[in-house]
């Protein structure tokens, strides 16, 4: 017989809620740095050149669930790679900004595209290209691995580091403040139990 529980398991301070619901609506946006954020920020270079990242599915999951829930993910890195534009297409995300010398330019383009305000805009990131982005957003947050000034600008860090929860959290916590997370986990509890 399965289980079923009425309410999410998982919870955040009423007013960690409140920063991330922005306006009141919840953030329409959602910017992810990729290393140290999406991967541990290692960089494993094999002989030939080529670039390998880790990834966690905990975290594609939550990006998929993002967009489910109506917050559009938006990835700009600093690096491209092979890698990291598979994991991108595997992950059905449409916007991304590759090799990105100046991360605001490339944000701000992306938002334009969008026709979303900063002030609805969740940014998430690890070092000090991610801090003009950081300082925008509506709402702020840094990996525990982040550098300290990063850390400094976040209106959260998450207790996950990259590359192992981080983005997931991120996006867990984005979906409770808009008040999605409930349906959703409902709606793929459903779907786990008509198997």
């Amino acid at each position: 017989m399965p289980r079923h529980t009425t309410a999410p398991a998982l919870s955040f301070p009423a007013e960690l809620l409140l920063k991330a619901q922005g306006r009141g609506l919840g953030m329409r946006c959602a910017i992810f740095d990729v290393d140290g954020v999406l991967t541990d920020g290692r960089l494993y270079i094999g002989e030939q050149g080529e670039t390998v990242k880790a990834f966690s599915t905990l975290d594609g999951h939550g990006l998929k669930l993002l967009a489910r829930g109506g917050i559009t993910p938006v990835v700009i890195t600093g690096r491209d790679s092979p890698a990291v534009r598979r994991r991108i297409a595997d992950l059905g995300l449409s916007h991304a900004v590759y090799g990105a010398q100046d991360k605001l330019a490339a944000a701000q383009a992306q938002l334009a595209a969008l026709g979303v305000d900063w002030a609805d805009t969740a940014a998430i990131g690890d070092d000090w290209p991610d801090l003009p982005l950081l300082r925008r957003a509506g709402f702020a947050c840094a990996s525990p691995n982040a550098h300290a000034e990063v850390r400094a600008v976040a209106d959260h860090v998450t207790a996950q580091p990259g590359g192992y929860g981080a983005a997931r959290e991120f996006c867990d916590l984005l979906l409770m403040a808009s008040g999605r997370y409930a349906a959703l986990l409902r709606a793929e509890t459903d779907t786990l139990d008509a198997r």
